[in-house]
């Protein structure tokens, strides 16, 4: 019973420091981050076809923290990743070590995929669209803050939703789930993604359609690569028995 109390301790020991680390190389992206904003900041403004307002002194202030914030968590992923492996390594066969290893990177490209399409593809056609919707009837106002939590709602959610399937892969792998499972549960994968995407969007029925049709995409990419790796186990198995 000691012994186990010991393990219990040294385990939430380990998982502070990889907790600590990861939070301290956030905040040196950060504040790397916030150093830089302003250049970042105006990048992503040079090609607005309109100004943006301010209601407050301190806007500006919230938009350059909104926009370090994300920076920093793009950059800090593959070091979360890193320690999260290492974290479990003690746990896992040389093997496996290998194998996971390999999906740190891996999530890194998947995050910035997602931002990229959530930024290219997805935000100048949802904005374009509701713009469109005031016509001449209105005088359009767009302040600041407001743009940059409409940009970061279209694009920070398909950064994270983009790593399914490198998180089912690696649970396929680690032999805790398997393709068949995923099938079992389409269904109610399907309404979930469906409730998440109408959550993150615009409440308008095109932008519902250009996030729910991806995230199906991912989910079915998601199974294919499943079956892939769960494969492949099967096939290591039956020649180890031989």
């Amino acid at each position: 019973m000691e012994n186990q109390n010991m393990r219990v301790i040294q385990h939430l020991e380990e998982f502070r420091k990889r907790i600590i680390i990861t939070l301290v190389v956030f905040l040196l992206f950060f504040v790397s981050s916030f150093i830089f904003v302003q250049d970042i900041y105006h990048v992503i403004v040079k090609d607005l076809p309109f100004k943006l307002a301010l209601l407050g002194p301190s806007d500006i202030l919230l938009v350059y923290l909104m926009i370090a914030s994300v920076v920093a968590i793009a950059a800090t992923i593959p070091i979360a990743a890193h320690q999260a492996w290492l974290f479990v390594r003690p746990a896992l066969t040389p093997k496996e070590r290998k194998t996971t290893l390999a999906y740190v990177p891996v999530m890194f490209i998947l995050f910035i995929a997602g931002i990229s399409f959530g930024y290219f593809v997805l935000f100048p056609l949802v904005l374009n669209f509701l713009t469109s919707l005031s016509d001449d009837m209105f005088i359009a106002f767009y302040t600041t803050e407001k743009f940059f939590r409409f940009l970061f709602h279209m694009t920070l959610p398909f950064g994270i939703l983009f790593e399914l399937p490198v998180v089912i892969m690696f649970l396929t792998s680690l032999g805790i789930i398997n393709p068949y499972q995923l099938q079992k549960i389409r269904k109610y994968a399907y309404f979930i993604l469906i409730v998440v995407s109408i959550l993150i969007t615009p409440p308008d029925l095109l932008s519902d359609i250009l996030v729910i049709i991806p995230l199906l995409l991912l989910y079915e990419s998601s199974i294919s690569l499943s079956k892939f790796i769960y494969g492949r186990q099967l096939k290591s198995k039956s020649k180890k028995e031989e």
